[in-house]
């Protein structure tokens, strides 16, 4: 796979509905506290309902991005895709074994802050609470 080369984006040129969505690990058996330096942060845009806008993604698909963050500065950079049926997924745009992440029911999910999503990662499902959501 060819490594994609990631242009920077003018939030000018976005609708004014682009959100900074940061989510961090929330408690489980192994980390008991949560973790804040394990998750992502996505650009993308929320409609009235804070739900992830399909038709402002379709329009703006470039600037729909993913970072995922991981301690140590293991961080991969992406985006957010759509897949057939509606779900959303992180598409990560490095060359080798990295896989898709699939949103857990995210077409339902409301991104405010407080407020608890899922994603199936390669090893298992695992929850992150939405930290912070601010305009771009």
């Amino acid at each position: 796979m060819q490594q994609h080369s990631f242009q920077p984006i003018r939030n000018s040129s976005l609708p004014a509905t682009f959100r900074r969505i940061r989510l961090e690990l929330a408690r489980s058996a192994k980390h008991p506290e949560g973790n804040s330096e394990i998750g992502y942060v996505i650009a993308a845009p929320l409609d009235g309902n804070d739900r992830i806008d399909a038709a402002s993604w379709k329009s703006h698909r470039e600037a729909c991005r993913v970072t995922r963050l991981r301690p140590g500065g293991d961080d991969i950079r992406g985006h957010l895709v759509r897949r057939p049926g509606g779900s959303w997924a992180f598409h990560y745009d490095v060359a080798g074994d990295v896989s898709d992440e699939a949103g857990f029911h995210f077409e339902e999910e409301a991104f405010r802050q407080g407020e608890y999503v899922s994603l199936r990662e390669a090893d298992a499902v695992h929850t992150y609470r939405v930290a912070s959501v601010t305009p771009l």
